[in-house]
Formats: structure tokens, sequence, C-alpha cells
């Protein structure tokens, strides 16, 4: 009889941890969806400075000039014409976000009027320049 009493509470004692594991795929799972992942241009960008910088959030698009006025689109090198096609392709990816357009102080700013252009024709109206805080 004593076996038996000793059996019963280290039955007891046991802790089913499945519905733990059920939470915390769900978590990781709603985590991963909701998500937006950071887009890199492609190149390092030297960015002007300015007294007037905000923080930008949501941002789905990202656009790079460098100083030899070269255009990249998520590491990829695009002419001035395929950057309204790069960014229908990523505006079907979050239709919500927000463009951002870093150009280099050394890019001559018409580059940067015509990418302007054709995000614009893209059908992104949310679309800013960036520049470092001067100090």
């Amino acid at each position: 009889m004593a076996r038996s009493r000793r059996v019963a509470k280290t039955d007891d004692s046991d802790v089913n941890v499945t519905p733990l594991l059920d939470i915390v795929f769900i978590m990781l799972i709603f985590f991963i969806v909701t998500a937006t992942f950071i887009k890199e241009p492609g190149v390092d960008v030297t960015r002007p400075e300015a007294q007037t910088a905000e923080d930008q959030r949501l941002v789905s698009i990202l656009v790079a000039i460098d100083s030899e006025n070269t255009i990249w689109i998520n590491r990829e090198e695009v002419s001035v014409d395929g950057v309204r096609a790069a960014v229908e392709r990523l505006r079907r990816e979050n239709p919500r976000g927000s463009a951002v357009i870093q150009a280099d102080g050394a890019a001559h700013s018409e580059y940067l009027v015509d990418v302007l252009e054709q995000i614009r024709a893209a059908g992104v109206q949310d679309v800013v320049a960036v520049s470092t805080v001067k100090s």
C-alpha cells in the first residue's frame, strides 16, 4: 500500500507543458506575421545635415542615391525609369507604408527630384528625404 501512495503522489505533481507550448507557438506566429522587416538599400549613403530632422516610422520602401548618382532599391541597382516598377512591387507587399529617399550629400538634386516623381507616380504619397540632425 505504501508504494501505491507514492505513485499517486508523483503522478499528481507532473506539470503538463503542452498548453504552454501551444501559446508560445501561437505568439511566435503572431509576431512573425505582424512584423515589418527592415529593408536595406544596398549602399552606404553620407546624408546631408539638416536642422529639422524627424524619425520616420512604418517605412516599407527605402531608396538610396549614392555619390555617383546611382539609385539602389533592395540592394539592386535600378535606373531612373525602373524606380516606378520597383516601388509598385514593394508597395504590393505593404500598401500602408511610406517611402524614404536617402540621397548622398554629393548626389545631384536632379536625381532626387526624378526619383521622387517616380515614387509618387507609383502611388506613394508619403515620401520623405532623410538627413542627419545638424549638431
